[in-house]
């Protein structure tokens, strides 16, 4: 079901793509010099279809960099409790162990194993 939604979204926008990359194909000047009009210090001549691809590309590059630096609180969050419960669980099996040695030596009752979630 996920897939079909996914494909249902997806075709029309790469049909919407290939009609646009089609219909501009021309070359246009890309100038990154405000000053200057005449002469550009900076410019590039592509078809516009490449300059809308790369925008895009880079507008998606940019919300995933920021979608990741935002997501660092939780990240480090998830690793101090990985720690911490990796700490409780070597501690837990160390208590097991000693108890089993204890078992072994004077008896008592054995703890139940405990299962990772």
């Amino acid at each position: 079901m996920t897939r079909f939604l996914k494909n249902l979204v997806l075709v029309p926008i790469a049909v919407v793509l290939i009609a646009l990359a089609v219909a501009n194909r021309h070359v246009v000047t890309l100038s990154l010099d405000p000053f200057n009009r005449a002469d550009p210090a900076l410019s590039v001549n592509a078809p516009l279809f490449w300059i809308l691809f790369a925008a895009v590309a880079f507008g998606v590059f940019i919300g995933g960099v920021a979608s990741w630096a935002a997501q660092g609180k939780w990240r480090k969050e998830a690793r101090v409790k990985r720690r911490e419960a990796d700490r409780w669980h070597s501690e837990a099996d160390r208590l097991k162990a000693v108890q089993q040695q204890g078992q072994q030596q004077g008896g008592g009752k054995a703890l139940a194993s405990r299962s990772a979630a």
